[in-house]
């Protein structure tokens, strides 16, 4: 575990550029499926908990758990059964990035199971004239598909900290494919609302009626072909899924869209999920600790809560005008860093340190004017790289889901995965959906000004994310594990979590409940039908452009206190916190 904190010169850019149109970015990946209702309490339990969208998943990690097995088994387990009961947001088409905290050794670790772009992709990939396709003409493809790294990723973990055997986490999930489970009110809610599963025949045939209407609340759904998959996996293990017939299935289904994509069985066989250092960086008296570039979340959480320990946001109600427009312009800040230095560190050197240094974001936090807003905020200028890069055109909208799991000796694991946006690239093979993560690359591989793109498409680079796996250290101790899904919006639930936790004295059921709210250094967003809609017209009268929107974040938290464990799920969509 490698803290961050260094010296050196920094320059902030004082003139501001005017806000941006509506921007594909700001597009919700999932459609909301409920209106935020307060009310749920926080779960707790004794010794052991997990956390997961979905109670099907998490109870699948909660036996495990109570049969003696680890943190990283219970996840395996829970995530398996995510894959049949919330299609729509993760798989094993999908990919993961995860922070681990391990009892024994009292580290932190962190494993990238992020997607990488097929050895034959070009930057220019999802261009035609010079110019960016249409997004959706870019998801809906094949050539939006990366090679998976779910079942890599967590395969690595087993490998170091699991105690059951790997077969074993695979039989919730197996007898459910093959007994069938109830169709939820969300994942019929977001049948109801895609048209690009439907243009698929056997993705149709598998969520559709005859008639093409999604299968209704409580139908029971089988999945034959993926219990068939699951067990081979499960026997055989990683190389069932990235070799044979299963790999050669997965290709042909790519190769033979009306769009088809780039990948071949030699990607395939060549993914490796990796072990990377986690990126921890100290904030008040805590130690904030989560995933690395090519994730941008933590980072950017990271900046936003420093710059906002240089505001009086910590000694206002949560919901005050005072307390939504600091946190409003700390992301603005934050996010217009991200936008220009963050990609694959294989690739581009990303400057963590300069951008985590404590005297650069001071500078950064006084650009906030307490009375109005700044605008569009410009990227600072920690080491000097500002002239040679581009500002991305990434769009992203991964549909993830987040899960959590500490076991009875203390060891926590925070993951989360995504297929992308909603049902990924809507191609259904063997019983799962493949992502369509590419499209979280730059759909152009340079700027208006024509500057590159750090965050370009390339042969086997892994794309940048938002994705915000973390867990919080005091005392050298875990005491918070948090994440959620929501593309670029991740950063901002996850931070006002934290801030509602750290700063608030909230349990971490009310922060998730706290109405969402956040810049995205665009519009100033506020959650729809929640009691921030009377701050709307007072910070318009500061400069802001506001927008009342659905943000259904699916967040998922455990807390580790003295009493005991303590777990939070978003009631924005159907996740349950249990444990024993």
């Amino acid at each position: 575990m490698v803290c961050i904190a260094c010296s050196g010169p920094w320059q902030a850019t004082l003139a501001f550029d005017p806000m941006p149109s509506t921007s594909v970015q700001d597009i919700n990946p999932e459609a909301a499926s409920r209106s935020l209702v307060r009310g749920q309490g926080v779960a707790r339990a004794p010794s052991f908990m997990v956390s997961s969208a979905n109670p099907l998943a998490t109870q699948a990690g909660v036996d495990v758990l109570a049969e003696g097995g680890s943190a990283t088994d219970a996840i395996i387990a829970t995530q398996m059964v995510l894959n049949l009961v919330e299609p729509q947001s993760s798989g094993i088409g999908g990919g993961a990035f995860i922070v681990a905290y391990d009892a024994q050794t009292q580290i932190v670790q962190a494993y990238d199971g992020r997607e990488t772009a097929p050895s034959a992709v070009r930057s220019d990939r999802f261009m035609k004239n010079g110019k960016a396709i249409p997004f959706w003409e870019a998801v809906n493809s094949g050539r939006s598909v990366g090679t998976p790294g779910l079942i890599s990723v967590l395969a690595l973990m087993h490998d170091q900290h699991g105690r059951l055997s790997w077969d074993r986490l695979f039989a919730p999930a197996i007898a459910l494919a093959e007994q069938g489970f109830p169709v939820s009110d969300r994942l019929h809610t977001l049948l109801k609302k895609n048209n690009g599963l439907r243009d698929q025949a056997d993705a149709a045939a598998y969520f559709y009626d005859a008639s093409g209407e999604p299968w209704p609340v409580g139908h029971r759904l089988v999945n034959e072909p993926l219990a068939q998959v699951f067990r081979r996996v499960a026997r055989e293990g990683p190389a069932a899924f990235y070799e044979g017939d299963i790999a050669q299935d997965m290709v042909n289904a790519v190769a033979a869209h009306a769009i088809p994509g780039d990948l071949t069985k030699k990607d395939l066989a060549n993914y490796r999920a990796l072990e990377r250092s986690p990126l921890c960086a100290p904030y008040k008296l805590y130690i904030l600790c989560g995933m690395p570039p090519p994730s941008s979340g933590p980072l950017t959480v990271i900046q936003m809560l420093e710059i906002l320990s240089h505001t009086p946001i910590a000694n206002l109600p949560p919901d005050s005008l005072e307390a939504v427009h600091y946190f409003s312009e700390a992301g603005k800040l934050a996010y217009a860093d991200r936008d220009v230095y963050v990609a694959d560190p294989a690739f581009i050197n990303v400057p963590v340190k300069a951008l985590l240094d404590p005297g650069y974001l001071a500078l950064r936090a006084g650009l906030i004017r307490p009375e109005k807003t700044i605008g569009r905020a410009p990227p600072g200028d920690p080491v000097g790289m500002l002239a040679m890069r581009g500002e991305d055109a990434s769009p992203e909208l991964p549909s993830t889901s987040h899960l959590v799991a500490v076991d009875a000796k203390g060891n926590v694991v925070s993951m989360t995965s995504t297929i992308e946006s909603a049902f990924g690239s809507k191609i259904f093979v063997n019983g799962y959906l493949l992502n369509n993560q590419l499209t979280d690359f730059s759909l152009v591989n340079t700027d208006a000004s024509g500057k590159p793109v750090v965050n370009q498409l390339e042969p086997l680079k892994r794309p940048r994310s938002s994705m915000s796996p973390m867990i919080v250290l005091k005392d050298g101790k875990p005491i918070l594990a948090i994440g959620s899904p929501g593309g670029s919006a991740i950063i901002n639930y996850v931070a006002k979590t934290l801030l509602g936790v750290l700063e608030w004295g909230l349990n971490i059921q009310q922060a998730i409940d706290l109405p969402n709210r956040g810049s995205r250094n665009s519009f100033t967003e506020l959650e729809k039908n929640t009691s921030l809609h009377g701050l709307a017209t007072d910070l318009r009268k500061m400069g802001h452009e506001v927008r009342e929107v659905e943000f259904p974040s699916g967040l998922q938290g455990i807390m580790l206190t003295p009493d005991g464990l303590e777990g939070g799920s978003d009631p924005r969509r159907e996740g349950v916190s249990a444990g024993g």
